[in-house]
């Protein structure tokens, strides 16, 4: 095993749009990348072995035993690269696959990869024989990647590119299918810039029918809607929405009645029940409510009983009964 070292580099980062941006949006020409739904993985290899680490500099070296592997065999020291760790399980990204090997111990994360081997999809170059590459555009750093991913057998990968438009939005439209995200687009004269919403994505939506049973903030002034869908024949919570606007609020209001009878959740929760990654620290009060259906917005992030982001709500939906819904 490597011994401790320090994350290299921040990771540059994407900011959110809604639509796939023209060709010319971005300097140089803009070049789409599939955005994975795994864990974002900075890697690098010296003489004393191979490290990975999480977008926010976490230690996931030992987590990750066959990608730290096959970064020891397959790369030189002086090597850095920018990626995803993923998990595939009968055709589809299994992100819970990943969230179960967080935190094991050393026997434990090797069974785990053996069971269920995790990939490393590569979609940047940041050092090469220890020079650092970063301020060269992204076209260049994508030919030196393409050039050091040559020979790699799984588990590294090189994630695809395409400078085409047309079939980025192909890849949009049918690889949400197996739980990819969206698309990360990238300018082609652009130089690595760690820490800085430089990139852009898009992430591809789907609407769903929710039950709001409770909001954050109280019934005059609701802040978020707190979404459940029955899963196991109980009404369990499975997310919540992004801050409500004015206007939504307005339309909800009417609408939010105190519950008839006996609620399934209780009135605190812990920040845990939005997933492990939700900032919040502190317990969450709720303001229970009679039950009714909404529409939201969610991306592809279902793990099959909770959305990991956060759902935008649409519309009211009063023909709907909450018996009526289903899980996706």
């Amino acid at each position: 095993m490597a011994g401790a070292r320090a994350m290299p580099y921040d990771v540059a980062l994407a900011r959110a749009v809604e639509q796939i941006p023209a060709p010319g949006a971005l300097e140089g020409g803009c070049r789409y990348e599939v955005k994975w739904d795994g864990y974002r993985a900075l890697t690098s290899v010296e003489d004393d072995g191979a490290r990975i680490w999480s977008r926010r500099g976490t230690d996931l070296t030992a987590t990750f035993p066959e990608v730290v592997a096959a970064l020891e065999a397959q790369l030189d020291p002086g090597t850095v690269i920018d990626g995803e760790l993923v998990i595939w399980h009968e055709g589809r990204l299994a992100f819970g696959a990943l969230q179960e090997r967080m935190g094991r111990g050393p026997r434990a994360a090797a069974a785990a990869a053996r069971a269920r081997p995790a990939s490393l999809a590569v979609f940047d170059v940041l050092a090469l024989a220890g020079r650092d590459v970063r301020p060269e555009p992204f076209d260049e750093r994508r030919a030196l990647l393409v050039e050091l991913a040559a020979p790699w057998r799984p588990p590294l990968n090189l994630s695809p590119m395409t400078a085409d438009v047309d079939e980025a939005r192909e890849w949009f439209e049918t690889y949400a299918a197996v739980g990819v995200e969206g698309l990360v687009i990238k300018g082609g004269a652009q130089p690595y810039r760690g820490g800085v919403r430089s990139w852009l994505k898009v992430k591809s939506r789907s609407t769903i029918d929710v039950v709001c049973a409770a909001v954050t903030g109280t019934l005059s002034q609701p802040q978020e809607i707190v979404a459940g869908l029955p899963i196991d024949g109980d009404l369990r919570i499975v997310g919540r929405t992004t801050p409500l606007t004015p206007g939504a609020r307005r339309r909800l209001v009417p609408l939010l009645g105190r519950p008839v009878g006996e609620h399934p959740w209780p009135t605190r929760i812990s920040p845990g029940t939005f997933g492990r990654f939700n900032a919040q620290a502190r317990p969450i009060d709720l303001t229970l409510v009679e039950p009714f259906v909404v529409e939201v917005s969610a991306d592809v992030a279902w793990s099959g009983r909770a959305f990991r982001h956060g759902l935008r709500f649409l519309r009211v939906r009063p023909e709907l009964h909450p018996m009526e819904i289903s899980a996706p």
